[in-house]
């Protein structure tokens, strides 16, 4: 008897505390919506004057996307002369340029005259050191940690790029708006925000999620490159180029991975008929 009535008690105890905690949680739902309504909150310059990317149309774009080798050879050597300096492309080899259809021997020329080592270790003194690059390595970092980047890099970590189309949202339209939106910090809004102003050292892109960005702009005038194939080399055909080229970083295989999916939908698909036509012949004259 006892047993039960203590039992019956804790179960009580139990159901109490449990309103308890849910009329806590309602209370407290109900005042951040309260004071969300009645106290919103203040407006931002990064809310106000932030632009979302630009659309950017590549030929790898779409369920039939295919690379365009010659504009991500473009792409590579905007990288190559403008970005390499300060970003890195950890997780590409040297002969994964093969697949933008430089030949062996060439690769290997890239690799040998890359202007960054791989680290090494000199056998006599088991010192570090460095050797030349080839075909098999990755590509080296730009800088030996992030102390040397940040110091040469108004104390920012310039990012790797490997990934970089996977890792910001909007992905290839983001870099290329990135690139291309440098501008002067808009009076309007010094004046409506004068604490936004652009610190000194950073600079001002209103595509940059807080508007300021550390990266100077890199690509600077037209014909900054020489494209091999003759294409005239505009800030906007770098950008978009150099944009095409990271896509391809992050996702080597797509190519690969649109032919694999469109061979599996006319697979499905003949599949589907001829299971059709199979049903029809089987149950031909059957009434149901």
């Amino acid at each position: 008897m006892i047993s039960s009535l203590f039992r019956v008690a804790l179960r009580n105890l139990n159901i109490l505390v449990g309103l308890a905690f849910a009329g806590v949680l309602m209370l407290a739902l109900v005042t951040t919506i309260y004071g969300l309504v009645t106290e919103p909150a203040a407006p931002t310059a990064e809310h106000e004057f932030h632009r979302e990317h630009k659309p950017l149309k590549l030929a790898s774009d779409g369920p039939f996307g295919r690379f365009d080798q010659q504009q991500l050879q473009r792409g590579f050597q905007v990288y190559k002369e403008v970005c390499a300096a300060c970003h890195s492309l950890r997780l590409v080899a040297f002969r994964n340029l093969e697949d933008l259809g430089y030949n062996e021997a060439e690769v290997k020329a890239i690799a040998t005259q890359w202007a960054i080592q791989q680290p090494s270790i000199n056998p006599e003194t088991g010192e570090p050191a460095t050797r030349a690059n080839i075909a098999s390595d990755r590509f080296p970092l730009s800088f030996p940690n992030d102390i040397a980047a940040r110091a040469a890099n108004n104390n920012a970590i310039p990012p790797d790029l490997s990934l970089i189309t996977k890792a910001r949202e909007g992905g290839a339209a983001y870099i290329y708006s990135l690139l291309t939106g440098y501008q002067n910090q808009p009076a309007e809004l010094v004046h409506k925000f004068p604490g936004a102003k652009t610190p000194e050292g950073l600079h001002y892109n209103p595509y940059f999620p807080n508007l300021n960005i550390a990266m100077p702009p890199p690509l600077t005038s037209n014909d900054q490159v020489t494209y091999q194939d003759g294409t005239r080399a505009t800030i906007d055909q770098m950008a978009k180029d150099v944009s095409a080229f990271l896509v391809w970083t992050a996702e080597p295989n797509l190519q690969t991975r649109h032919q694999a999916g469109l061979a599996t939908i006319l697979f499905l698909l003949i599949f589907s008929l001829l299971t059709y036509g199979a049903y029809r012949n089987i149950w031909r004259g059957v009434k149901h």
